[in-house]
């Protein structure tokens, strides 16, 4: 892809992004879930012969032999919103893949996260899904910034895992490129990441491919306020999100193209070349904070589970830090080029001050894509907790730093200073922080994990 190409499809995925936080739900849903549940209806997928919908490469080869076998097998699903969704993709395609082998043992795992993309993806795979030895992995990013990046560290981390997990990557849409397909050709972010999945030999498979026709043909709407128009089918409200009937049509790509790929059924260890990205997040993950820093100041070991306001975090955060006292802070060590923190928003969230090797550092810019920034003279001098989405809400979120390749020491401390709120949330969302403005007044820092492209070294002076 040239510059300019690649300029539109990050402008477009960046605006993306902003829709599916806005639409993100406020916490995590249960990791596991149950294939086989009767409550999920079996699809029938609808027939659509275009050998472009899925390209096969080397197969679900394992996955398959396994299935057949009759031995237990799991499903792993991670992705952002649509994967998260209950009326997405998720549940129908996993109910069909059981109802391929009725009386083969099958769970599966939902490590769908509303709003992130691949950069975060990589943080999270091993503690949210290749810990519980998935036999199948399905990757959806392709809405959330296609950070190419991001998607080849995922794809190395579970071949240096297990060369035996197959892979298979779900490209889905966003607003506006049906037209791509109806066109005979293929969003750009989509064929960023399809160069990778072509290089590590993982199936693809395109779930937008039969809505653009039925648009195409007049048959399907993608974006209508309308629940119902006759004769037609309302594919989502926002141009992102599908509704049922938009879901199933995903998921009958899925159970298409599984039918094709079952006869690839054998034993492969997948090989691992030369990576396509230097610096990609093969080295990416997420820390338990007491693990790896120090912590300094008043700060209060939180259960979310015990806690009202955040209890629908901790299938995320067995335990949060929670600081307010401006100059409380924490110390870590690693070796690496990335760091960052999964961490909660909410009204009274705060700003943080950010020391690297020891000197104040200044932020700017995101990468593309990404939640990615740098290391900036004439930058901002606080990484801001506070955005628009926390208005009168609790939500997970989560920003990086990069910095150069070597062994750093970082030191974050909550700041006095604090943003301003009233014009971060704009005149839509003012009505909550004008009747309560001590809620919206303070210092809060809820930290969850720590991130890292890179390995922790040891706590400066011990853990607390």
């Amino acid at each position: 892809m040239g510059s300019v190409a690649c300029a539109q499809v990050n402008k477009t995925s960046d605006e993306s992004r902003d829709k599916l936080i806005a639409a993100s739900q406020s916490g995590a849903s249960p990791l596991f879930f149950d294939p086989g549940a009767r409550e999920v209806r079996v699809i029938t997928p609808l027939p659509f012969d275009n050998v472009q919908e899925c390209t096969v490469r080397d197969g679900l080869p394992n996955f398959f032999k396994k299935a057949a076998a009759g031995k237990a097998v799991t499903i792993g699903y991670i992705g952002g919103s649509i994967t998260q969704a209950v009326q997405g993709y998720r549940a129908g395609s996993a109910r069909f893949i059981q109802s391929m082998y009725p009386r083969t043992p099958m769970k599966a795992i939902n490590a769908g996260v509303s709003g992130t993309g691949t950069d975060l993806g990589a943080c999270r795979l091993w503690e949210q899904l290749l810990q519980y030895r998935p036999d199948l992995v399905f990757i959806e990013f392709a809405v959330n910034g296609a950070y190419r990046d991001g998607l080849e560290g995922m794809i190395r981390q579970i071949r240096r895992e297990d060369p035996t997990i197959d892979i298979c990557l779900l490209y889905t849409l966003f607003n506006g490129q049906t037209a791509f397909y109806a066109a005979g050709k293929v969003p750009d972010n989509i064929a960023g990441f399809d160069s990778i999945a072509a290089h590590y030999g993982i199936p693809a498979i395109h779930l937008g491919m039969q809505p653009a026709m039925l648009e195409q043909e007049d048959k399907l709407v993608w974006k209508s306020d309308s629940r119902s128009i006759p004769g037609k089918t309302i594919f989502s409200v926002d141009g992102i999100h599908p509704l049922s009937a938009g879901g199933d049509l995903y998921a009958g790509a899925i159970a298409r193209s599984m039918q094709r790929m079952q006869s690839t059924a054998g034993q492969l260890q997948h090989g691992l070349p030369v990576p396509v990205i230097a610096g990609n997040w093969e080295a990416a993950g997420m820390y338990a904070p007491e693990s790896i820093a120090r912590f300094e100041g008043d700060w209060q070991k939180i259960d979310p589970a015990d806690s009202s306001y955040l209890n629908s975090f901790k299938g995320w955060f067995p335990y949060l830090l929670k600081g307010e006292r401006p100059g409380a802070g924490f110390t870590f060590r690693f070796s690496g080029d990335l760091f960052g923190f999964f961490d909660i928003g909410g009204p009274e969230v705060g700003q943080l001050a950010i020391e690297v090797d020891g000197r104040p550092v200044q932020i700017s810019g995101v990468l593309p894509g990404t939640r990615v920034s740098a290391i900036r003279d004439g930058g901002t001098a606080y990484l801001n907790r506070f955005n628009s989405f926390c208005n009168n809400r609790y939500r997970g979120q989560f920003d990086c730093i990069r910095l150069a390749p070597g062994e750093h020491t970082v030191t974050v401390r909550i700041s006095a200073d604090k943003a301003d709120k009233r014009a971060i949330l704009g005149e839509k969302q003012l009505q909550d922080i004008t009747a309560n403005p001590g809620r919206y007044d303070r210092t809060v820092f809820y930290l969850g994990k720590i991130l890292l492209n890179g390995k922790p070294l040891q706590p400066v002076n011990g853990n607390r």
